[in-house]
């Protein structure tokens, strides 16, 4: 896929730091020809954020908090006066009170679920509102990030896994609305990661080294393979895919119960 977003240039929400899944994706992209802009969210996040957007020839950066309209608005009024066009935006952005991803789902607190699923799933509902007038002309692609629990039960992950569900759907209706503009809509599901967000979910080691052992290819997913994903999907290969939940787990999706030799 050398060069293959030559030309492409879209937005970046998510990156945290360097291990991050949005960064694996902002890398492949760069290294792919696009250009990229990035939105943070506080000053803590934006200094670890302008060393990594500089090194992938980044200088436009925009604080943006996807639970205020006002910010969102502003955010995207700056991308706008920057680029006429947009031709991809990535959502990495998730959210619940750490305290609530241990234990029973069934202590889930009205305020965290409210919490959830205004940052993990419908704030991807309102960037794609603002991302589309910047993409009628010419097609796009919105691309955001989901994960297993949202269609199994996934010890600790909890009211995330409801809102990752939310977000799925959320994907398959927005490709609905936007196909017909030629904007594709698709998220990608990796495997369990050494994030920073991975590591609030209670028991995570734990469950790297389940996936290491189990995935028919022994591996937890990678942020190059995820990058790499990333890339077709914007990329012209992509033009024909969309509403599609893309999985890159090492295969592990696809098993009934972990290998012989660690049932």
């Amino acid at each position: 896929m050398t060069q293959a977003l030559a030309g492409k240039r879209g937005l970046i929400m998510g990156v945290a730091n360097d291990r991050s899944i949005a960064w694996g994706i902002a890398k492949a992209m760069h290294e792919a020809g696009a250009e990229l802009a990035f939105t943070y969210q506080g000053d803590a996040f934006g200094k670890r954020l302008e060393p990594l957007a500089a090194s992938v020839d980044s200088d436009f950066m925009v604080d943006a908090d996807v639970t205020d309209d006002a910010s969102l608005d502003t955010a995207f009024a700056r991308l706008a006066d920057r680029w006429a066009t947009i031709d991809f935006v990535v959502h990495a952005i998730a959210f619940s009170d750490k305290s609530e991803l241990t234990g029973r789902f069934l202590n889930t607190s009205r305020a965290n679920f409210k919490n959830s699923l205004d940052i993990s799933a419908y704030s991807f509902i309102e960037i794609a509102r603002r991302a589309h007038p910047m993409m009628v002309d010419n097609g796009g692609t919105l691309l955001t990030l989901t994960y297993q629990g949202s269609n199994r039960v996934v010890p600790n992950y909890n009211i995330m896994g409801v809102a990752k569900a939310a977000l799925e759907s959320a994907t398959r209706y927005l490709a609905n609305d936007l196909g017909p503009e030629g904007i594709r809509v698709n998220a990608i599901s990796p495997g369990p990661m050494k994030t920073l967000a991975g590591a609030a979910i209670g028991g995570a080691r734990k469950t790297y080294k389940h996936t290491d052992l189990n995935a028919p290819l022994r591996s937890n997913a990678t942020l190059a393979a995820v990058g790499g994903t990333a890339v077709y999907l914007a990329s012209d290969a992509g033009a024909c895919t969309t509403g599609e939940i893309i999985r890159v787990d090492g295969g592990y999706h696809v098993l009934g119960m972990p290998q012989p030799d660690h049932l």
